[in-house]
């Protein structure tokens, strides 16, 4: 459990989501930073990745933190232009 600076207890359920990194993201450490800067635990659920590092990578995360870690999570990975589902478009993936 986490307080907030409110002194609030603000911890969310995890939240899984799935993103597709484009290759030319391959040499970018996209997960290490997305835990690193925003003081999210991320458990890889599942991931596909083709092998020297061609095509896309797709991975299913699941997202521990805060509100406003995950949300602040997920505005980074967005800033990146990523593609990223969550439970609600589950069935777009």
């Amino acid at each position: 459990m986490a307080i907030d600076s409110n002194n609030t207890l603000s911890v969310q359920a995890p939240k899984r989501i799935r993103i597709r990194i484009p290759r030319d993201y391959h040499k970018e450490s996209v997960i290490s930073k997305l835990v690193s800067e925003n003081g999210l635990v991320v458990n890889i659920r599942a991931a596909i990745l083709g092998g020297n590092a061609v095509g896309d990578g797709w991975f299913d995360l699941e997202l521990q933190g805060t509100n406003e870690q995950i949300d602040n999570g997920l505005s980074y990975l967005r800033s990146l232009n990523l593609e990223i589902w969550d439970d609600n478009q589950l069935a777009d993936w």
